[in-house]
């Protein structure tokens, strides 16, 4: 009798160690669909898309790991997502370089962070629908010679930057005589750049812009009337995914839940809720 009890006890044991590690396997790309998390990578630098903030005041979200929290446009269409998912919303707060590896290597479940869905993108990871949709403005310091820009021409010699690995920073190529300055990690460290002197201006998007020169009045956004060529793709926003995710298809259908008026609500209210910069 204590021998079979014995024997039934390290079977149990063994059954409870072998559903333990089945419990803990990552398997598919399915959105953490073991723990029910959908993990989200962002920079939670670029607002008004995404920035980092103390609480959860306006919808923050905690950052997985620290003591900080996320908003923005993109953590806002991130809990859209998760709830249509069914899923916990985990934000994980990442480089803009190290996304796409985030993702590749299953760190993270989608890249929801203000990207572009440009070809070059599209040959490494797969995008959604779009998201969101702007144009390309420059952002100089209020009272310079750029202020009152109407083409892009007018920066010939200006010092202008972009974020790095960002088309932002090729179509810098597309101004006669520029002095194109080095790419810069993230828009704190542009904008740092320009309050000193370092540059003129950099490349960005319009909310963006928007967000720039409400948040601080030393900054002016510049829209143009003989702008940057760029591609539909260039200008639009959309979801990053694994190739061939079983996600794409169930976002795609969350997202054509959000009409465009809803959008412009939600960027706004993102703008107005921006942190002030730095």
């Amino acid at each position: 009798m204590k021998n079979k009890l014995s024997l039934f006890i390290v079977l149990l044991v063994s059954s409870i160690l072998l559903l333990a590690g089945c419990g803990t396997s990552n398997g598919s790309d399915s959105g953490s669909s073991e723990d029910n998390t959908f993990k989200v990578g962002l920079e939670a630098g670029y607002a008004p898309f995404n920035w980092t903030q103390n609480d959860d005041s306006n919808g923050g979200v905690k950052i997985d790991g620290s003591a900080e929290y996320a908003g923005g446009y993109d953590v806002e269409i991130a809990k859209k997502v998760a709830e249509g998912l069914g899923k916990e919303l985990v934000i994980v707060k990442t480089e803009w370089d190290g996304l796409v590896p985030a993702l590749t290597s299953g760190k993270i479940d989608a890249i929801i962070a203000g990207m572009s869905p440009t070809a070059e993108r599209k040959e490494t990871i797969d995008f959604t629908d779009n998201y969101y949709k702007s144009n390309l403005v420059m952002v100089v310091k209020k009272g310079s010679k750029y202020e009152g820009a109407t083409s892009i021409q007018d920066f010939k010699g200006a010092k202008i930057t972009a974020q790095l690995n960002t088309f932002h920073y090729n179509v810098i190529d597309q101004i006669e005589g520029v002095n194109k300055k080095t790419a810069m990690d993230n828009f704190p460290a542009m904008r740092v750049a320009l309050e000193s002197g370092i540059i003129d201006g950099y490349v960005s998007e319009r909310p963006e812009g928007v967000s720039a020169s409400a948040a601080n009045e030393n900054y002016v956004m510049v829209e143009f009337e003989d702008g940057f060529e760029t591609s539909e793709d260039d200008t639009a926003i959309a979801v990053g995914l694994k190739k061939d995710s079983d996600l794409t298809e169930k976002i795609n259908e969350i997202l054509a839940g959000i009409s465009e008026e809803e959008q412009t609500s939600i960027m706004d209210a993102a703008i107005k809720n921006q942190p002030a910069a730095k």
